[in-house]
């Protein structure tokens, strides 16, 4: 088809658009993307036919649709790559982390500062409450063994042991969702 620089965009629109978007969506497989290809092409070809007459116009159209589609092919071919070397890079730093959370021993990883919350704690309450907490937990005598060694009721032995276990609780409450529960808590 042949068309003089007077034609109107809307002519050259109308002549070229279909076969044109047809085209260019045969290789691109984006409606969205093979619009905007042939939109600017035949924006391009009108403002180079306002310069010059161009005769046939089609070969031109052909040239730049070919040469737009080209870059849009490169463009996404460029995309994905680095899409997939960050999915890689992604999936190897999950893999690493995977790893290190399940080569990580949570009591290893804490029992030192745990160790040390526990002996502060235990440093800071009455002794006569430190040692029935002591004898209970960590020396396995009853509380009736421990009420006949200090002269007092098994009563007077249960509120030294749930003293010592408050104090306890409040100073491990940031560490307790990450060891779990420790025996002599309860």
């Amino acid at each position: 088809m042949h068309l003089n620089p007077a034609h109107s965009f809307n002519e050259i629109y109308t002549a070229f658009y279909r076969k044109s978007f047809l085209y260019v969506k045969s290789y691109v497989h984006d409606d969205m993307a093979a619009e905007d290809i042939v939109s600017d092409s035949l924006i391009k070809l009108w403002e180079r036919m306002k310069q010059e007459a161009l005769d046939p116009v089609a070969p031109f159209l052909f040239t730049i649709l070919k040469n737009r589609t080209i870059d849009y092919l490169k463009h996404q071919t460029i995309t994905r790559d680095i899409h997939n070397a960050l999915q890689k890079t992604l999936a190897r730093e999950l893999d690493h982390r995977t790893s290190l959370l399940e080569s990580s021993d949570p009591n290893e990883i804490f029992s030192t500062e745990i160790r040390q919350i526990v002996e502060t704690t235990l440093q800071s309450l009455p002794e006569k409450t430190r040692e029935i907490f002591m004898m209970s937990r960590f020396g396995n005598q009853s509380n009736k063994e421990i009420a006949k060694y200090f002269g007092i009721s098994v009563k007077g032995v249960d509120y030294h042991i749930s003293l010592s276990i408050k104090e306890l609780r409040g100073a491990l409450k940031d560490y307790l969702p990450l060891i779990g529960f420790l025996p002599f808590l309860t």
